[in-house]
């Protein structure tokens, strides 16, 4: 029953809560909406964990993209062998791992010991920070893990799990023989989706694109006027 529940039932309580949470906090909670920025308190620390988190998060991003949402028969069909895709993989999925795992650790860093931004760190942006630690830890730790290439294939369990999950046919029988790395890391990732509308997080779909296209602002400097 458990695992019916987490591979059949849970990942649409999920997605129920996160697309009505966001569709509640823009109606009620607009002034909300926002990063809460604390780069005026201190710069430098924030300029270089920032940076490794997002871009190390993004070639991650892009890699779940690539080895979860396409098949494999995709790429068997263009001639990518499985022992080409694992070594992409590994290659461009360990890298980047570390960056985005150095880069959060310098962001705690930050909160733990500049005083100042201590005092405005909420619970909610611990407990987002801790989700994030987990997550990272056990991806990281499933792919390392996970070197060989004839070692676990999450393209053929995983992968296929999670589109019969957006197709609304979720089938946990392919979940079965998931090592329990793999399922830590997913179930906090589920769990991040949970909180995700109702903490700083939803700035992630507030990109500023109307500065692209926004008239310049003409700054002008003062002359004192002669006495």
């Amino acid at each position: 029953m458990l695992e019916q529940f987490l591979w059949g039932y849970f990942p649409y309580i999920v997605l129920t809560i996160f697309i009505g949470g966001h569709i509640y906090r823009y109606q009620h909670d607009q002034f909300g909406w926002t990063t809460k920025s604390s780069e005026f308190l201190e710069k430098k620390s924030l300029r270089l964990g920032s940076t490794l988190f997002h871009w190390g998060i993004i070639i991650v991003f892009i890699g779940h993209v690539m080895g979860i949402l396409i098949p494999k028969s995709v790429y068997d069909a263009v001639g990518i062998s499985e022992h080409t895709y694992h070594t992409m993989a590994i290659a461009f999925g360990l890298p980047a791992g570390i960056v985005s795992i150095v880069g959060l650790a310098i962001l705690i860093q930050r909160r733990l010991t500049v005083k100042r931004i201590r005092l405005i760190t909420s619970k909610a942006d611990w407990f987002v920070l801790i989700l994030l630690a987990i997550v990272m830890l056990t991806g990281f730790a499933s792919t390392s893990l996970n070197v060989n290439a004839d070692g676990f294939d999450y393209r053929t369990t995983i992968s296929p799990w999670f589109r019969t999950v957006l197709t609304f046919r979720a089938d946990p029988t392919y979940m079965e023989s998931v090592p329990i790395w793999f399922k830590i890391h997913i179930i906090s990732a589920l769990c991040i989706f949970i909180v995700w509308p109702f903490t700083r997080l939803v700035h992630i779909f507030s990109m500023p694109f109307r500065y692209l296209g926004r008239s310049y602002v003409v700054y002008r400097r003062r002359v004192p006027k002669q006495q």
